[in-house]
This record gives C-alpha cells, structure tokens and sequence, in this order.
C-alpha cells in the first residue's frame, strides 16, 4: 500500500529536519517497506498555533515522505513520531493498495548531505 506522510517539525536546525525524516525512512525500510521519495517545503507559517510537548508553536518545517508498506510499519512509522518531541504535527495518508492506483504516483528525491 502506499501512503504519504506529511510532518510538520519545530522550527530550528535543517539537521534536525533530516534526521526526523531519516528516522521515519529507516524505519519504513528495516521493517521492509520502501521509500519513494522526500519532498522538502521548507518553514512555513503553521494555520494556527499548535500546542506540542508542552511549547506552543506559530512556525514549522514540512516535509513529505511517499512510502510503500503495510498497516503495520505505518503504525510503527506513526507511533516513533508521536514519541519525538520535535515534532509538531503528522499525518499518514493512504494513497492507494492496487498497483493500478498507486503505479503512476511520483517520488521526488532530498538528498542527506550536510551542508
């Protein structure tokens, strides 16, 4: 199946924002799914403030990760960013489950190197 995750991170470091999404790829992929693609927003104003481990947030970086697994890794996926206090706000969108569906769907690359 796949699913596209869009997060929104405290606003801060880039590194921090890399290392969150690396997180949530290693974890699609140790537990075998695959990874299409990263897609980076950058800081964004948030609609509202959010309310997050305690801070209140007005700013945040988005990002998207399209990935392909079952309902079991994205539950894993779900539950590791839950438990970071870095993150502001997720959600894991289902994009489809038959090939036909999700065959034509695009992944857009972000590369990890620090710069």
């Amino acid at each position: 199946m796949l699913y596209e995750l869009i997060a929104v991170v405290r606003q801060g470091s880039l590194m921090e924002v890399k290392e969150i999404a690396k997180t949530a790829g290693m974890t699609v992929l140790n537990n075998g799914g695959v990874v299409r693609g990263y897609t980076n927003w950058g800081p964004v104003l948030l609609p509202t403030r959010a309310r997050k481990h305690q801070a209140t947030h007005d700013r945040g970086h988005y990002f998207i990760m399209r990935f392909d697994s079952n309902g079991a890794t994205q539950q894993t996926v779900r539950t590791t960013l839950g438990l970071d206090p870095r993150m502001i706000k997720f959600s894991v969108v289902k994009l489809g489950d038959k090939l036909a569906e999700v065959s034509n769907v695009p992944g857009k690359t972000w590369k990890f190197t620090v710069e």
